[in-house]
C-alpha cells in the first residue's frame, strides 16, 4: 500500500471517529439541551402568573368564574404559529392553582379543581420555599407521556399563601428535537464527506508529488536524462527533498562523469600522441627535405586529430551533462538547413555530389538553434565522408502526423551488420572510404543526445542504394 493511501486511509479513520463521538455526543445533547431551555422559560410564565394571581389569592377570588373562564379560553386558543418549520395549532401549557395547603383551586384543564396536590414535588417543595419542580408521565408506564412541571410561591411579604404551577407535555418539544437533529444530521453529512474529499485531495496531491520525486530518482537511477521542476512541487519539505535529490545527482554525476572521461580521454589520445612523439624522435635523424616534411605533415595531422578530439569530446560532455533546454525558440528547419549546407557547397562541388532538397517551407521545431544547427552538421559532414564522387544526397523535410521528420540519404556503401547497433556508441568510427581513417567517433553520439534534449530520436538504416538518416521530433 503506498504512503499516500496509508496516510488516507487514516485521515478517514480519525475522521469518521471524531464523527461519531462529536454526533452522538451532540445529538445526546439536543434533547435535555431543549428541556432545559423549556423548563427556563416554565420559571418565567410561573413567576409571571404568581405575580398576577398575588392580589385575587388574598381576595379569595381565584376560584371564581371570571378566572376560571380565563384560563379555559387560554387552553383553548389556536395559535396557527409556525415556529422555524414546526407549525404550532395549540396551546400545551396547563396552569394550575393551589392554596398553602396544596388544594388545587383553579386548573386550566379543569380537572383537578379541588384535589389535594400538596404531595407532588412541584407544589410540595415550592410551599416549603424550595424550588418546585417534577416530571410524570400521564400515562402510568410510558415514559414519551412525560410532562413537566415547574410551580412559583404566591407570596404575600414573606408568607406563601398559595403556589401556581405551570406544565408541558415533553412531546411537544419533540418536533424540535427531531428537526434539530435532523438538520444536524444533514449538515454533519455533508461535513464529514466533504472532510473526506479534502483527504482523497490531499492524498491524490501527495502521492503526486512523491510520484515526481520517486521518477526522477527511478530515471537517475538507471542512468536516463531526467529534469525536475522544483517550481512544480507545492510542498515547502518536497521542494527542499527535490533540491537535495538534484544536487546529490549531480555530485554523483559529476564525479562518474569526470573518471570516466579522464579514462577514455587517456585511452583515445594515446594513439595521436605516438604517432607525434615518434615524428618527433625521427626528425631528431639525417633525413631528406622531402622526408621531413612528410613527418611534419603527419605531426600537424596528429595535432589537428588531438584539437577535434578535444574539442568533440568538451562539446558532447556539455550536452550529456546538460538535463534540458537552455533557450528554447520556434525554429523554422528550412531556414536552419539552408544556413548549414551553405557552409558544405565547397566540399560537395569537390566531390561533384548531386544535392536534391524538398522541404515544406513552414516546418518548426522547439529547440537551441546551435544545438540542432551541430546536428545537421555533424550528419552531413559523416554523409560526405561516405558518400563516393559524383554521388548523390537527397535532404527531406516532412511532417508526418504528429512529427516533423529530417531525412538525409546519402549514396554508399551499405553499413556492416554488426555495425549498425554500435554507431552511436562513443568513441566508434568505421574507417572512411576515400583515405581508410577513422574519425572521433564523436559525432553521431553528439547527435543522439542533441535528440534526447529536444525529446526526438536519431535512426539510421541501409535502404536501397545507401544510407538513411532521420531526425524524428514529436510536434
Amino acid at each position: 500500500m503506498s504512503l499516500s493511501a496509508r496516510i488516507f486511509l487514516v485521515y478517514i479513520l480519525f475522521v469518521s471517529a471524531s464523527g461519531y463521538f462529536l454526533f452522538s455526543t451532540v445529538m445526546e445533547e439536543i434533547k435535555p439541551g431543549i428541556r432545559q431551555s423549556t423548563e427556563e422559560t416554565l420559571v418565567d410564565t410561573a413567576n409571571l402568573l404568581a405575580e398576577f394571581l398575588k392580589q385575587p389569592m388574598l381576595e379569595n377570588k381565584v376560584n371564581n368564574d371570571f378566572y376560571a373562564e380565563i384560563f379555559r379560553a387560554y387552553g383553548n386558543r389556536l395559535p396557527k404559529a409556525k415556529i422555524w418549520g414546526v407549525h404550532k395549532s395549540s396551546v400545551n401549557h396547563r396552569i394550575y392553582v393551589t392554596d398553602k395547603k396544596g388544594i388545587v383551586l383553579l386548573d386550566s384543564k379543569n380537572i383537578a379543581v379541588g384535589m389535594d396536590y400538596s404531595k407532588w414535588n412541584d407544589v410540595y417543595l415550592t410551599l416549603q420555599g424550595q424550588y418546585g419542580a417534577r416530571s410524570s408521565p400521564e400515562v402510568s408506564g410510558d415514559d414519551s407521556s412525560t410532562i413537566m412541571y415547574v410551580a412559583a410561591p404566591i407570596r404575600n411579604g414573606d408568607e406563601i399563601i398559595g403556589v401556581v404551577s405551570v406544565s408541558k407535555p415533553n412531546r411537544s418539544m419533540e418536533p424540535y428535537i427531531n428537526r434539530t437533529q435532523f438538520r444536524l444530521s444533514i449538515f454533519g453529512g455533508l461535513l464529514i464527506v466533504a472532510g473526506l474529499l479534502l483527504g482523497a485531495v490531499f492524498s491524490w496531491w501527495l502521492s503526486r508529488e512523491l510520484q515526481k520525486l520517486r521518477n526522477y530518482a527511478l530515471s537517475v537511477s538507471k542512468g536516463e536524462r531526467a529534469e525536475i521542476q522544483q517550481s512544480k512541487i507545492a510542498s515547502g519539505e518536497l521542494r527542499q527533498l527535490a533540491s537535495a535529490l538534484e544536487s546529490m545527482r549531480a555530485e554523483l554525476e559529476g564525479k562518474n562523469y569526470i573518471e570516466n572521461y579522464v579514462q577514455t580521454l587517456t585511452h583515445e589520445l594515446k594513439s595521436p600522441l605516438a604517432g607525434i612523439r615518434a615524428a618527433a624522435e625521427v626528425l631528431q635523424s639525417p633525413m631528406t627535405e622531402e622526408q621531413r616534411k612528410s613527418f611534419l605533415n603527419n605531426i600537424d595531422i596528429e595535432s589537428q586529430r588531438l584539437q577535434q578530439l578535444i574539442d568533440r569530446l568538451l562539446n558532447l560532455a556539455k550536452i550529456e551533462h546538460q538535463q534540458s533546454l537552455h533557450q528554447p525558440v520556434s525554429v523554422n528547419m528550412t531556414s536552419l538547413i539552408s544556413e548549414v549546407i551553405k557552409r558544405y557547397e565547397l566540399r560537395m562541388q569537390q566531390k561533384n555530389i548531386q544535392l536534391d532538397i524538398v522541404s515544406d517551407q513552414n516546418l518548426e521545431v522547439i529547440g537551441e538553434i546551435f544545438l540542432l544547427e551541430q546536428a545537421i552538421s555533424n550528419l552531413l559532414d559523416n554523409a560526405l565522408d561516405f558518400t563516393p564522387n559524383k554521388g548523390a544526397i537527397k535532404i527531406q523535410l516532412s511532417r508526418v502526423g504528429e512529427q516533423i521528420i529530417f531525412s538525409l540519404f546519402n549514396q554508399g556503401a551499405p553499413i556492416p551488420d554488426f555495425a549498425i547497433t554500435k554507431l552511436t556508441d562513443r568513441f566508434f568510427s568505421l574507417p572512411r572510404p576515400e583515405t581508410g581513417k577513422k574519425s572521433t567517433g564523436l559525432g553521431l553520439n553528439f547527435v543522439q543526445e542533441i535528440m534526447k534534449l529536444h525529446k526526438g530520436r536519431l535512426e539510421i538504416n541501409n535502404v536501397r542504394g545507401g544510407i538513411s538518416t532521420k531526425l524524428i521530433f514529436r510536434c
